[in-house]
């Protein structure tokens, strides 16, 4: 399992104050390639860089959040991505699981306690597919 120095993270807010606070927070729990970006475009071009996890904040523009969503989807489909978004914002977090959300926080008091436990989540998800046999390369997806 990769250890926490070697996940990639991407936050995306656009509220940069709110970002810094996520992206202190992530530090503190000992991963250190984390990424902060406050505009959609400019972390949708970064997706080169492969990262293994995005925290996305849907703060107001729903229909911005769901269309960052379907886009890393297609990028890339094997992110690990994580959607923050307000109490009433539920239908966005509905729909970011339809559309390839790993998983969904619904923002309150403990945000800092759900993420710790998502990336542990994620970590435990990563550890069982590493355990997986491989497939053969003649299988395909359907």
């Amino acid at each position: 399992m990769e250890s926490n120095r070697s996940l990639s993270i991407f936050i995306l807010d656009d509220n940069p104050f709110c970002g810094t606070i996520t992206e202190q927070y992530v530090r503190t729990l000992g991963y250190t390639n984390v990424t902060l970006f406050t505009e959609a475009e400019v972390c949708l071009s970064q997706l080169t860089k492969k990262p293994d996890i995005i925290f996305l904040d849907c703060q107001v523009r729903a229909c911005d959040c769901i269309d960052t969503v379907r886009k890393i989807g297609r990028i890339n489909p094997h992110i690990y991505l994580v959607v923050l978004a307000d109490q009433e914002n539920i239908e966005t977090v509905r729909q970011s699981r339809k559309y390839g959300a790993f998983d969904c926080i619904v923002k309150g008091n403990d945000d800092l306690q759900k993420i710790d436990d998502v990336l542990k989540k994620i970590q435990q998800v990563m550890a069982l597919l590493e355990l997986r046999p491989p497939t053969s390369s003649t299988s395909s997806k359907s």
